[in-house]
């Protein structure tokens, strides 16, 4: 059996908390810490929400643009969401352990200027992403636009 398969649509690193991260066509994962030059990758090596990953069907659902939910990589990859905590996918050059979903904060509808921040982190509750950490990458672990995605080690839910 062929496990699905998807495709990154944008990769986006964060400089500060509160600022809209900035759009780059690649960024190399680095284990144990995250994609080099965001935020969530300083000084904190180990932990479990290095990256996050978001399928654009969430981005779509509320109208919205890739990096607008903090995630660093937008995906094309629907079955994201099902993905049990430990599975491994294959993303460019890089391994990424999913740690589990992110989920909603009322500070991200204020982040995007939604009046109604309830009802934003609500539409959002299973659909905010997962998150993951860094467990290994191949050769200078890039991770780019157009890179396809799929699941590398299931884990059954």
């Amino acid at each position: 059996m062929t496990e699905p398969a998807g495709v990154v649509l944008s990769v986006q690193l964060l400089d500060r908390h509160g600022e809209p991260p900035r759009a780059v066509a690649e960024a190399r994962a680095l284990p144990e810490h995250g994609l080099e030059g965001d935020l969530h990758s300083r000084g904190r090596a180990g932990g479990s929400r290095q990256v996050l990953l978001l399928d654009r069907g969430a981005l779509e659902a509320a109208g919205l643009r890739p990096g607008d939910l903090r995630e660093q990589i937008t995906v094309d990859f629907p079955p994201l969401e099902t993905l049990a905590p430990g599975t491994l996918l294959q993303v460019g050059q890089a391994v990424l352990e999913l740690t589990g979903p992110c989920e909603p904060c009322t500070h991200i509808g204020a982040l995007n200027g939604v009046a109604d921040r309830e009802a934003f982190r609500d539409a959002l509750r299973g659909r905010r992403g997962q998150l993951a950490r860094v467990v290994r990458v191949e050769g200078r672990g890039t991770i780019r636009v157009g890179d396809r995605v799929a699941v590398w080690a299931p884990v059954p839910r």
